[in-house]
């Protein structure tokens, strides 16, 4: 029987309007999916990699908390003047993939790694010129959620 799939959305608010962007645009593809979802806001990308392995960890430990199928990390970064940019794109692009691999978790990656502000708002926008990062993470995402039920790894 087909479940729809439940999906935890972890977005990084440091760029409030680039954020509701990315969400905006995720929740629209989750939502025409019959996908639901749980929202969570955290500081910056760097912690969007621990709010999901609280989750994860709260499941294995205790069955507590809501069961997902899958992760959706939204969030930017934008290059300053500091060395700053590369350690958090770079550190945080590696968590969400050893949760991914370790935890054989569903994981759409949706952060912008950019030098600009502008090139930002391109990609977090949808149509147009926009390449609507956030609605390209929720199809990758519910791909992979699809791929881990045909390999009886759900959840639920």
């Amino acid at each position: 029987m087909y479940q729809r799939p439940h999906v935890m959305v972890v977005e990084a608010r440091f760029y409030d309007d680039l954020a509701d962007e990315l969400y905006r645009n995720a929740t629209a593809v989750l939502e025409a999916a019959g996908a639901s979802h749980d929202r969570y806001a955290v500081a910056g990308v760097f912690e969007i990699p621990a709010a999901i392995k609280f989750a994860l960890k709260s499941a294995e430990l205790f069955g507590a908390g809501p069961r997902y199928d899958g992760y959706l990390a939204l969030g930017c970064v934008i290059r300053g003047e500091t060395t700053h940019y590369d350690y958090v794109c770079t550190e945080s692009a590696r968590a969400l993939q050893d949760l991914a691999v370790d935890h054989a978790a569903a994981i759409g990656y949706g952060i912008l790694t950019t030098e600009n502000y502008q090139q930002a708002l391109a990609r977090a926008q949808s149509g147009g010129n926009g390449k609507d990062r956030g609605g390209h993470a929720a199809r990758a995402l519910l791909r992979q959620i699809e791929l881990r039920r045909q390999f009886r790894l759900d959840p639920r």
